[in-house]
């Protein structure tokens, strides 16, 4: 080894035998120039806003997910500029061609169209750079990325109606279960000594966004039958509204025959962790199923098994 190279940082030794990856990273560095005022309200609205709390961590998640599956992802790089190119062109085209449409949304709507152009950019790049081979394998840690755009606004109105529904309901089929007194009246009920509501801000929706980052990381890393990940994925959505339901429903049953600070207590306002751990629990036992092979599989057939030909049943064979 030369004194030259002795004195070179090992970075600038792998950036420079792989010009490929350095490529990409200046583009990489360039768009965040680029976007910079965007990334920093999606930061801000990341660090003020409960639905958009996750942000800050997509980006890294992502990187993560590529990095633990870099030897196959970046295995056969090749550029693909017929491809990538005409991405890059259209991102950029629709960056600034919507700057005046968009400025008439609000903040949150606005960033949501921003960050999804955002992640077109970098998906444009990164098949530009490696081609359309790496980027099937690398697809889900790159489309996770799109989780960066915040909810719109009337999108999440709906899940918020949605979810207020299905929890006021599972609540009501509980508090029967359960032998609690009780009339509903859409929302409300009408408890022994108490009337609740189901409100707005107990449609647990946070922690959806949550089980729903979660679930889709386990998934990936769990299951591999397309079938499988979408069943695993719109089960979600019930669990979280069960879970929900069953947490109002324990703090409605203390409040009633415990004690009634139990409606305004910590229970109510910081406890949702036992409940998480049920969402996770649940979500643990539907991956485990979806895990185990088919009891019809023919791979677990005694017979077959040991390459041989399976019996036959006989009709008629039994002594008259």
């Amino acid at each position: 080894m030369t004194k030259t190279e002795r004195q070179t940082p090992g970075w600038w030794l792998w950036l420079s035998t792989r010009p490929t990856h350095a490529y990409a990273i200046i583009f990489g560095l360039l768009s965040l120039l680029l976007f910079r005022q965007t990334l920093s309200s999606l930061a801000s609205l990341s660090l003020h806003d409960e639905l958009a709390s996750h942000i800050l961590l997509i980006p890294l998640i992502s990187a993560f997910l590529i990095y633990l599956d870099r030897k196959r992802i970046f295995r056969d790089p090749r550029y693909c500029p017929f491809v990538g190119m005409p991405l890059l062109l259209t991102a950029v085209v629709l960056w600034y061609s919507l700057k005046i449409p968009l400025s008439s949304l609000n903040n949150t709507d606005r960033l949501s169209v921003d960050a999804a152009l955002i992640v077109l950019a970098w998906v444009a790049v990164f098949i530009l750079f490696y081609g359309t081979g790496s980027f099937k394998t690398a697809a889900f840690p790159l489309l996770f990325l799109l989780l960066m755009s915040p909810l719109p606004v009337v999108v999440a109105e709906h899940m918020v109606s949605l979810l207020q529904k299905g929890s006021a309901g599972t609540c009501y089929a509980l508090f029967r279960l359960i032998g609690v007194p009780v009339i509903r009246h859409g929302f409300r009920f009408s408890l022994p000594g108490v009337d609740i509501e189901v409100a707005e801000q107990c449609s647990g929706i946070h922690s959806g966004l949550s089980l729903f980052i979660v679930g889709l990381l386990a998934q990936h890393a769990l299951l591999q039958d397309n079938w499988k990940k979408a069943c695993f994925i719109l089960c979600i959505f019930p669990i979280a509204i069960f879970k929900n339901a069953v947490r109002i429903v324990t703090i409605a049953w203390l409040g009633i025959h415990v004690n009634p600070g139990f409606f305004h207590g910590q229970l109510h306002h910081q406890g949702g962790l036992p409940f998480a751990l049920l969402s996770l629990a649940l979500m643990a036992g539907l991956l485990w199923l979806l895990k185990s092979p088919l009891p019809f599989s023919r791979t677990h057939h005694p017979s077959r098994q040991r390459g041989l030909p399976a019996a036959t049943p006989q009709l008629g064979s039994g002594v008259a």
